[in-house]
């Protein structure tokens, strides 16, 4: 077996236990450990979801900047996000201001819910000088088709008497005109790339109503009524911008948020890892690697659909890198290793309870313990 000279880890959070950051400092600290001669790249990465601000700020020189914007109920919440090295560059998560963990279960009801916060997010940043926006639209609360977050830009959203509407599910119906005048000048110099892992077109059987509002609080009334909103303010859209997203792949997204971006901030839709991995000139920083590790708190089959450790190997696949996946607990080895993965291991050694898997330093132990015994293969 050929000696090690340069080992990347790039794993996502193990949700509940690690972060990112935490499980690359555990897999580079067990490397090094056995292998001291051996150059470690410690990448820290995510699929778009929870942990995409604090992995890229990590990885890329950030820093967080919280603000007080509006929840998915317009009640103040401090929320965060993230500016990265370039000093242009915000990335941030649509769940930490309009998210549904931010609501009671009582308190889901996507007739009334905003994206407001999101667009007060994106207006912070741009006072701030970012022109390019990296964002995660995972965790919604919200069927609003983006109205509130452009509302919270300077869109206006006005009904056949010129009133103007509150930005929720419920108006969507109401929509008659559009009005651009005061929009922030930033918006339009502003490049914005989206993480998007669904295709659900904008309304009808598959869009962002009959398949996520349920999820957020909605009968089956409810659904109807966001449906056929959708499918309204679709028609509304292509009347004054010309842009047709009803049936596009990812406009259903977030409530509807995909299409919003698609069709007024002519937005990028890229997959979740695939935005980080671009964002982290990932194909650069695994040249000439002879190993790359990575990992998540589960690995199944549900890993090669769009998951983090999959988006990794797609990169070092090209390059004819191997890569080796740990994970707290691993499903369908055959079907992974058929997928591609060198070998996968799980990290727990013997029965215990979910609570102690979970615990922080005893998945820390794990790691290392599984790293070090992977490495010694290679003395």
């Amino acid at each position: 077996m050929k000696p090690l000279r340069k080992i990347v880890v790039a794993a996502d959070s193990f949700k509940g236990s690690l972060s990112s950051v935490e499980v690359a400092g555990s897999v580079a600290s067990a490397i090094r450990e056995v292998l001291p001669g051996c150059e470690v790249v410690e990448v820290p990465v995510a699929d778009g979801g929870e942990g995409t601000v604090d992995a890229l700020v990590a990885a890329m020189n950030g820093s967080i900047v919280s603000c007080t914007v509006h929840d998915p109920l317009m009640r103040p919440v401090i929320a965060d996000y993230g500016i990265l090295g370039d000093g242009q560059t915000a990335v941030m998560e649509m769940a930490s201001a309009s998210g549904l963990t931010l609501l009671s279960s009582s308190e889901r009801n996507p007739m009334i819910t905003t994206t407001f916060g999101t667009g007060e997010l994106i207006k912070d940043a741009l006072g701030r000088g970012c022109t390019k926006f990296l964002i995660g639209i995972g965790g919604s609360a919200t069927n609003d088709a983006g109205t509130g977050m452009l509302q919270a830009l300077g869109y206006r959203f006005l009904n056949r008497e010129d009133e103007e509407l509150a930005a929720v599910g419920a108006t969507l119906k109401d929509i008659d005109k559009i009005d651009s005048t005061n929009v922030l000048p930033q918006v339009k110099n502003a490049h914005f790339i989206v993480a998007c892992d669904v295709n659900n077109p904008f309304s009808g059987e598959h869009g962002a109503a009959c398949v996520f509002a349920p999820q957020k609080g909605a009968d089956a009334e409810m659904v109807r009524a966001l449906d056929a909103g959708m499918k309204h303010f679709s028609d509304i859209i292509k009347e004054q911008t010309g842009e047709n997203v009803d049936q596009t792949p990812g406009a259903g997204a977030a409530g509807g948020m995909g299409g919003a971006f698609l069709a007024f901030l002519d937005a990028e839709l890229k997959s979740g890892v695939r935005m980080i991995l671009d964002a982290l000139n990932f194909e650069q920083v695994v040249c000439g690697a002879d190993l790359i590790i990575t990992g998540e708190g589960k690995l199944d089959r549900q890993t090669m659909m769009g998951k983090t450790p999959a988006g990794v190997l797609d990169v070092a696949r090209r390059q004819g890198i191997p890569v080796i996946a740990i994970g707290g607990s691993v499903e369908d080895v055959d079907l992974l290793n058929d997928y591609g993965f060198q070998a996968v291991f799980p990290l727990l050694p013997a029965p215990v309870s979910l609570e102690k898997a979970m615990e922080k330093e005893y998945v820390t132990g794990n790691i290392r313990r599984t790293i070090m015994q992977i490495m010694r293969l290679y003395l």
